[in-house]
């Protein structure tokens, strides 16, 4: 019996987020300005949903929060309890998807995610559990990739080198989009805020901060893997555009990457 689509696709991201960790660096300065954006206080409950290596969980902790972090990769979840162990702090680790959370209703006082519920394929199934267990007066936040930023413009160069994904599937940077964002909360949430951060990627050239995302983000590795043997005209082709994007981001031997910060409060 064939694999349920949106089982395999998912499957495809449980393997590729496998190599994230240098990615990991660039995400701790950007998880401690989601936790104190989310107001985050200590003995709330809070769930980091796709916590990849444990950089929110492990800074809410930090703040007597009574944390559970949940990601998709079991390679990432080793590094959060790695991570958890130096820091010194306890943090309940469980895999899992955020389109299944294995949690009952109004279990947390905060639902969080750090640039990893986007991935899921089904957007209005991921916030509908990520809702349901926050309780009624919590706090959902997560930070996000514009589509029209840095980022999201790579996510649709990449995608139109790729086979189009199973129908249904949604781009991760509408996730960066406020207007989109607030059809998917609906009348769900209340006092919708947004902010603009930036994270900032030290390279020496855009060919420098390429070869990064060609060994640890899973969309660039997957393309370069497919062009490589079968294509390399097109994997030239698009190395050169990455480049020229990149190259209207670069300056200072920094890479800006700006993203989207939504705090909300459940009803």
């Amino acid at each position: 019996m064939p694999m349920d689509p949106f089982e395999s696709f998912k499957l495809g991201q449980k393997q590729g987020w496998v190599h994230f960790v240098p990615f990991e660096a660039f995400t701790t300065p950007c998880a401690a300005r989601l936790v104190k954006r989310a107001g985050v206080r200590p003995g709330q409950y809070v769930l980091d949903a796709a916590c990849g290596t444990g950089v929110v969980s492990i800074t809410a902790a930090r703040l007597g929060a009574r944390v559970t972090g949940l990601d998709l990769t079991p390679e990432l979840l080793e590094r959060a309890r790695e991570n958890a162990r130096i820091a010194g702090v306890e943090v309940d680790w469980h895999e899992g998807d955020v389109e299944n959370l294995p949690f009952g209703d109004a279990t947390f006082d905060v639902v969080l995610s750090e640039f990893g519920h986007i991935f899921a394929p089904r957007p209005e199934v991921a916030i509908g559990e990520m809702l349901r267990v926050l309780k009624p007066g919590g706090t959902i936040a997560f930070s996000t990739w514009p589509p029209e930023m840095f980022v999201g413009r790579v996510f649709t160069l990449t995608a139109s080198y790729l086979p189009p994904p199973p129908p249904g599937v949604a781009p991760p940077p509408q996730w960066g989009d406020p207007n989109i964002v607030r059809q998917r909360l609906g009348s769900a949430v209340k006092d919708i805020l947004f902010d603009r951060a930036t994270m900032l990627i030290p390279a020496l050239s855009p060919s420098h901060q390429r070869t990064l995302a060609e060994k640890s983000s899973f969309a660039t590795m997957r393309l370069v893997a497919a062009l490589l043997h079968s294509d390399p005209f097109q994997l030239e082709k698009f190395r050169g555009e990455y480049d020229a994007l990149a190259g209207e981001y670069f300056e200072d031997n920094l890479l800006r990457q700006d993203y989207l910060i939504t705090r909300a409060t459940k009803i």
